[in-house]
């Protein structure tokens, strides 16, 4: 379902008029860069090393490692970047005065997987994240912590000539993406707000506008009157995400680099018929084993302590697992347990979980296999065609159910809980 227009890259830096009728973005700026950083010559020749088009925000790095006076810095990064590691290394020490730089080389899949707990244990005493956005605030983890989104340039005319050649002027678009392209959205909407007036950005806050995750993407409102998704990204594991969001609006994906729009499908039915299905052979377990995943901090405490007040109160029994990543072959060798809750990532479940000789549930799935929560496959559909609502992707999100991981909203700035307390119903 290949749909490309073969037009050469944009060179005009011009602002299109359209883009005059919105307001602009007002940014307010703190701690700006000095003049010695900002205008430095040697570290603007040393950054040459690295792409011009991907923002690794350098000097904003090196002004925060100075402000913080950090000695031993961490530098943590998703496989796709990990290749710029040691040349950010070198730029830390020569110009941030950093005695050392400890790599984390352990996968990284999301900014869940933000380490932390390792970096501390190794001596660090500044962590850098690259490549997502900030799950878990820094006021959470146990050291100073910069997130850097790495924001990705492309040519944004190339995506506009796709969008107007495959859908006719006034339709209802919805334009969303990964955390790296979230500049390249918001420039793509001011290009075409004047022939698609309705196309929206939509949020699930506290992402930013248009940013989608594997396990949390925004539910679009009025979905029966939107024509398509766009979504900007190089994969489908995050796209798939809004599509089980919004199973009715037909999704198309632009690979910036490939310069290829597609059209996307997903196995809805199928999908939901086995969770479905795992849910309910969960339904008679007595003997859970509650995984709580200890990759970075993907496992949140406080939703095992959620689920264990609320195996207590429906009478099951349960035993606590650490794992850092779990496959089938790991699992299978548990014995004495009828099923498993997983406190790591949904996808490993909604994706894998065929994989798994017992059923492998979400935090979210194990409240409906223990009656805690309305099963979806009982609600109303959003939109004509939709069997039931859609299967919940809110597992970051700010007004996410109890099931959520959300940091924001568990924690004030003095610390204090935020959380609603769950009322858990007592069985007879």
């Amino acid at each position: 379902h290949a749909l490309m227009v073969d037009s050469e890259p944009s060179t005009s830096n011009a602002v299109e008029e359209s883009s005059a009728k919105i307001p602009p973005v007002r940014r307010f700026v703190r701690n700006q860069i000095p003049d010695e950083i900002a205008n430095d010559e040697n570290l603007a020749s040393a950054m040459k090393v690295l792409p011009a088009n991907y923002d690794f925000e350098v000097k904003k790095t090196v002004w925060r490692l100075k402000q913080a006076q950090a000695k031993t810095v961490a530098l943590q990064f998703p496989e796709g970047l990990l290749l710029y590691a040691t040349t950010l290394a070198d730029i830390f020490q020569s110009f941030a005065d950093v005695r050392d730089v400890v790599i984390l080389g352990d996968v990284t899949y999301g900014a869940c997987c933000v380490d932390d707990y390792t970096a501390e244990s190794l001596g660090c005493d500044f962590l850098v994240h690259y490549g997502h956005s900030c799950l878990v605030p820094v006021d959470v983890t146990r050291m100073k912590c910069l997130y850097v989104f790495v924001d990705i340039s492309f040519d944004v005319g190339h995506l506009c000539a796709c969008v107007e050649h495959n859908f006719a002027p006034g339709s209802n678009l919805i334009l969303a993406g990964t955390i790296q392209f979230a500049s390249a959205i918001q420039e793509t909407r001011l290009r075409l707000v004047e022939s698609y007036p309705a196309l929206a950005v939509p949020q699930a806050k506290p992402l930013s506008p248009g940013e989608v995750l594997g396990c949390t993407a925004p539910v679009v409102e009025d979905a029966k009157g939107k024509d398509a998704i766009v979504f900007v990204a190089d994969g489908r594991f995050h796209l798939e995400a809004i599509m089980i969001a919004n199973p009715t609006i037909p999704a198309f994906r632009y690979d910036p680099y490939q310069r290829v729009l597609t059209r996307e499908e997903y196995a809805h039915k199928e999908m939901r018929s086995v969770r479905r299905h795992m849910v309910e052979r969960a339904k008679d377990a007595m003997r859970f084993g509650i995984v709580l995943g200890t990759l970075g901090r993907q496992g949140n405490p406080a939703i095992l302590d959620h689920l264990m007040a609320l195996m207590r109160a429906k009478g099951r029994e349960y035993v606590i697992f650490l794992i850092s990543e779990m496959n089938p072959a790991k699992m299978a060798s548990l014995h004495g347990l009828d099923a498993f809750v997983q406190i790591a990532c949904p996808r490993l479940s909604i994706d894998w979980g065929e994989e798994f000789e017992r059923p492998v549930l979400t935090p979210y799935e194990a409240e409906v296999a223990l009656d805690n929560v309305s099963p979806w496959w009982l609600a109303v559909g959003a939109a004509p065609g939709e069997e039931n609502s859609p299967y919940p992707m809110d597992y970051y999100a700010r007004d996410g159910g109890t099931w959520s991981s959300s940091y924001h909203k568990q924690t004030g700035k003095n610390g204090k809980t935020k959380r609603t307390p769950v009322q858990i119903e007592q069985t007879v």
